[in-house]
């Protein structure tokens, strides 16, 4: 039995090094069967561009809070609906700061606050950045709100540095949510 197949899920990529992955995550959730569309931080699209994020979700990328394309529709509510799932992928420790503090000052973390749906959290981060105490005290306040993480991995980072804080793999991200859904 094929859990994904159907299931909507909201990739939420922000801006990281490792945005990159998330392109191999949307091709492994599609090749499930599930069905995603995509939202792009701003910081995101200095990582990866919309094109080729379109190009494999086969969706329309979200970027815009306020988009003057679907005036007739509010992004941040018709998102959080549509979605079985929501996943930050990468989350930085930017976006988890602002989610841990209520912020809504982007279209990710207006979705965020208006859905009612399991929120997973794949944080990628320089080492020093994730053993900071104020992103241990966000992800805390995060867990208590019931949101999900995923990771990170134990790894070499992209600035040369090493320890944990590398995005996990995106099959693995793929079996965290597969195993929410059983």
């Amino acid at each position: 039995m094929n859990i994904f197949l159907d299931k909507k899920i909201l990739l939420i990529i922000c801006g990281g090094v490792s945005a990159y992955k998330s392109l191999e995550l949307i091709r492994s959730l599609k090749k499930k069967g599930a069905k995603v569309k995509t939202i792009l931080t701003e910081s995101a699209k200095q990582f990866v561009t919309p094109l080729s994020v379109t190009s494999l979700s086969q969706e329309k990328v979200y970027d815009d809070l306020f988009s003057l394309e679907n005036e007739a529709e509010m992004d941040h509510i018709s998102l959080s609906r549509w979605s079985d799932a929501i996943v930050f992928a990468p989350a930085t420790a930017n976006k988890i700061a602002q989610l841990s503090n209520g912020l809504a000052e982007d279209l990710a973390t207006t979705v965020a606050l208006a859905s009612d749906k399991v929120i997973f959290l794949a944080p990628a981060m320089n080492v020093r950045m994730w053993d900071n105490l104020i992103t241990k005290n966000n992800l805390k306040k995060l867990i208590n709100s019931n949101y999900e993480i995923i990771g990170p991995d134990i790894g070499e980072m992209a600035c040369g540095e090493y320890g944990s804080g590398k995005l996990s793999d995106p099959i693995e991200i793929s079996s965290v949510i597969n195993n929410y859904f059983k």
